[in-house]
């Protein structure tokens, strides 16, 4: 399936050119997206992030459960969530940056998810010998523990998970198979676990720590030695001190925040995208568990309502790339925004638990929906070798910096104000950003730097003309 990432390859190069050309290059397209369970690259590609997001999603979909649960976590205040929430984005910006820079200088080479995957590797014992204990003693000690806690739980997660999807479009591009395809199997670990998430959260929440080491386990080895032959001809490449540099320089990495173009990008990813974790994570957790007679029926249904989510959010990462074939990448990226502008608005409007947990499903949709457009959107409108530096500045690190900004003001009003009238400010938020967005996102054919993008319709009216000539 395409998910309108142009591959860099000599068989499937941007479709231009003679209309017997883009036939063939689709047909190669096809015939690639078949073959995908023969392709080395994809499979290791697949499990990596499949194991990441095991890792992660086991603990982080109960995160503000276990901090704010006074029979099973910690029992803190909304505010107090939320300076949490916040610190934490303030060390995953930080971080994310770094990572991207990184990443970028390190072309395919793993060097730098093996470190992530040990640091996820080791997140059981850290919280339970550590950073729980530090959170729950209070005063400075406390402050110590929410900083050490930053900085491990972004390195291994927060930032980990921009490094990996970053990591995993690239190896997409060189290796010939489709990134949403991938990205996928993310989310299909993200649901497997969260079905069980509530279960082991009633039993101990720490549990949930311990089963994402042993998922983050599995990730080090993965990448540590899983190495299919392609890659491995392709670092030999880079490694010739002959060949042709193909990563960025460090100025060119920098020069991407003096872009007016791409600011105007952050603005409107500072205030949608940014309230994925405002509401998602700080506030409809504990919304959702209010619903019912006791907390433990809450968690156990709010963990299974989650995985199927997530479920229909991994088959709907085949889905979103036919969209953007459809309608292209600026709607599709708008799309996402009025799906999240609703999603939030209803919960407001609704309080049964059915109604509430229809609407929590659009979430499905209203993540590939930032995920995979946002991604083609850089690759289109910017040079591609800075893919990785661009995704993290322009989607994920503008994210951080918004929970920065909104995470304790938000948790502040929300004890204040409530559960209803917090969503509606949110919501009133997103649609805000939306209008703008609408005004000042690129199109498709606008200052294209990167691979051009064309619509099933444009590709089709091209082979018309081509064919009238």
């Amino acid at each position: 399936m395409n998910d309108g990432i142009t591959r860099h390859r000599p068989n499937n190069e941007v479709l231009r050119g003679s209309g017997t050309n883009k036939k063939k290059q689709r047909n190669n397209m096809t015939s690639n997206t078949r073959s995908a369970w023969k392709n080395p690259s994809y499979l290791q590609s697949s499990f990596g992030i499949f194991m990441f997001f095991c890792s992660w999603g086991i603990w982080w979909s109960f995160f503000s459960r276990w901090l704010t649960d006074p029979t099973h976590g910690l029992g803190m205040t909304s505010a107090e969530q939320g300076q949490i929430y916040s610190i934490n984005s303030l060390a995953t910006l930080v971080i994310m940056f770094a990572y991207g820079a990184i990443q970028d200088q390190l072309g395919i080479k793993r060097k730098l998810v093996i470190f992530v995957s040990a640091i996820a590797a080791l997140v059981g014992p850290f919280v339970q010998f550590v950073y729980a204990p530090m959170l729950t003693a209070g005063g400075t000690t406390r402050f110590i523990g929410v900083l050490i806690g930053s900085i491990v739980l972004s390195s291994g997660f927060m930032a980990g998970c921009s490094l990996f999807e970053a990591l995993t479009e690239r190896y997409s591009r060189k290796f010939g198979f489709e990134y949403g395809q991938s990205r996928a199997w993310g989310s299909f670990g993200y649901a497997i676990v969260a079905l069980c998430a509530g279960f082991l959260f009633n039993i101990n929440p720490l549990l949930n720590f311990w089963v994402g080491s042993i998922c983050g386990l599995g990730m080090l080895c993965v990448y540590a030695f899983w190495v299919p032959a392609k890659q491995k001809e392709e670092l030999k490449k880079e490694a010739d001190p002959n060949a042709a540099p193909t990563n960025p320089s460090f100025k060119e990495m920098i020069s991407v925040l003096k872009m007016p173009t791409l600011w105007v990008l952050i603005v409107f990813m500072l205030f949608t995208n940014t309230f994925y974790t405002v509401f998602d994570q700080q506030m409809f957790p504990n919304y959702y568990a209010s619903l019912f007679p006791t907390t433990e029926i809450g968690n156990a249904t709010y963990g299974t309502l989650n995985s199927f989510q997530v479920f229909l959010e991994s088959a709907m990462m085949g889905v979103v790339p036919i969209i953007m074939k459809k309608i292209g990448v600026r709607n599709s990226l708008l799309l996402g925004a009025t799906v999240m502008f609703l999603r939030i608005g209803l919960c407001g409007v609704f309080h049964d638990p059915v109604s509430v947990s229809i609407v929590k499903l659009f979430h499905s949709i209203e993540v590939p929906l930032f995920c995979l457009p946002a991604f083609r959107y850089f690759t289109l409108h910017f040079d591609t070798k800075l893919s990785a530096t661009l995704y993290m500045v322009g989607f994920q690190i503008a994210s951080q910096i918004g929970q920065v900004i909104f995470s304790t003001p938000m948790g502040a009003l929300h004890d204040a104000m409530g559960d209803r009238p917090t969503f509606f400010t949110i919501s009133g938020i997103v649609l805000a950003a939306l209008i703008y967005g609408f005004f000042v996102i690129k199109k498709d054919d606008q200052e294209v730097g990167g691979d051009p993008f064309y619509t099933d319709k444009q590709l089709k009216t091209q082979a018309a003309a081509k064919a009238n000539a």
